[in-house]
């Protein structure tokens, strides 16, 4: 089965499911996608924009996630391009 696409409308779960590296990414953001081991409701902008971020910086994620999935294969190789330093 495909990968459902990155979009600012892709479900919080279903990034997570999908593109595990995304919990890292959207955590260096600031953005909460997981609560007790499981993922927030709604979607990547509903979300970002509950951190008080602008349709502009919501675009930049999806682009950079997407560029990341794209570059990557395997989620343990997209993780170590993410600089956990700013966690």
């Amino acid at each position: 089965m495909a990968k459902p696409a990155i979009t600012k409308d892709i479900l919080i779960e279903e990034l997570v499911d999908n593109y595990p590296f995304s919990v890292r990414y959207l955590m260096e953001k600031g953005i909460r996608c997981i609560m007790c081991g499981e993922p927030i409701w709604g979607t990547l902008e509903e979300a970002a924009e509950e951190k008080g971020f602008d349709t502009d910086a919501i675009k930049v994620f999806v682009d950079e996630m997407k560029k990341l999935a794209e570059e990557g294969g395997d989620d343990d190789t997209l993780e170590k391009k993410i600089d956990v330093a700013k966690l």
